[in-house]
């Protein structure tokens, strides 16, 4: 196994051969890895979906989710759950369209930074995506470093926002569409659903801290007034999100990226409406994130290499 780490301020490539022969002592390596680099890619498998839900449960328990939402959700023409009823564990991202039925959801304009399922009470901590149709240098994903982002707040955002809660919002998803079971919902954002998550977590596992903010759209800092919080995260997302902490990937077919979402946020690229993009994705459950008293140092991988 090689890992090649990525010229940016995450991401790492591993080369391994086919995943779906990979042993524990090679699944612990990329599990390393993973940590280690937050984003790691694999180029050029082979994956049907039994493929892909056999190699995701060496790594935990699934967390299944609702269809994602497309221009044709509202209408009921979109096709559910995974690219085959058999696997429930898999939901498609596709712009396909066929015979009137979209094939999958989020269509084909930018995705906003975000973090999946970040309104949950309990986030998942990994998503796993594989490119099974891309068009050629289009819909590029970026990802962000939320270590590196926490690690070089100022001092006095830092001191001005750890130990804050952020209430996620669940009404809204990635491409701003309204999710069709919350077309009631309130429209003040402190009475929406969502879950409430620290603005600054520790992460459950190298004890680092990071930034975990969600999404920017309906989000809001508990307990402040809603002027001074959405001057507050206006501060936080211009800083988070500034170009030094992210990496782009170019997607090929038969590419399958990991990453953390307890540390990690990602968006896309518009792309040709008249291009094929179909990829299939299962998430991995997480625990509920939380904020540890002190801190271990910096994590290594926050600058390039």
């Amino acid at each position: 196994m090689e890992i090649v780490a990525m010229n940016a301020p995450l991401g790492a490539e591993v080369r391994c051969g086919d995943l779906r022969a990979a042993t524990d002592a090679m699944i612990a390596e990329i599990r390393a890895a993973w940590l280690e680099h937050l984003v790691v890619l694999f180029r050029g498998q082979q994956f049907g979906d039994a493929d892909l839900i056999a190699f995701a449960r060496r790594f935990g328990e699934f967390q299944y989710s609702t269809p994602l939402p497309s221009p044709l959700a509202n209408e009921g023409k979109v096709k559910q759950g995974g690219s085959d009823e058999r696997y429930p564990e898999v939901t498609v991202v596709s712009n396909v369209v066929k015979d009137g039925v979209a094939l999958g959801g989020l269509g084909d304009g930018d995705l906003m930074w975000h973090t999946d399922m970040s309104s949950y009470e309990a986030p998942p901590n990994q998503t796993i995506l594989h490119a099974v149709e891309v068009p050629a240098g289009q819909g590029r994903t970026g990802f962000d470093n939320m270590y590196l982002a926490c690690d070089e707040l100022s001092a006095d955002l830092r001191e001005r926002v750890d130990g804050l809660m952020l209430k996620h919002d669940a009404t809204i998803d990635a491409a701003g569409y309204l999710r069709k079971r919350f077309s009631d919902a309130a429209e003040d954002v402190r009475q929406g659903p969502g879950a409430a998550h620290p603005v600054v977590c520790t992460h459950p596992e190298t004890g680092r801290n990071c930034l975990y903010l969600g999404r920017r759209v309906k989000a809001y800092l508990v307990g402040l007034p809603l002027g001074e919080s959405e001057a507050l995260l206006d501060r936080l997302w211009a800083h988070a999100t500034q170009t030094r902490f992210t990496w782009y990937h170019e997607w090929q077919p038969g590419d399958v990226l990991m990453w953390d979402n307890r540390c990690v946020m990602h968006r896309r690229d518009a792309f040709d409406s008249r291009a094929r993009r179909i990829l299939h994705r299962v998430v991995i459950k997480g625990t509920r994130p939380v904020r540890k008293p002190g801190a271990l140092p910096p994590h290594p991988r926050g600058h390039t290499i």
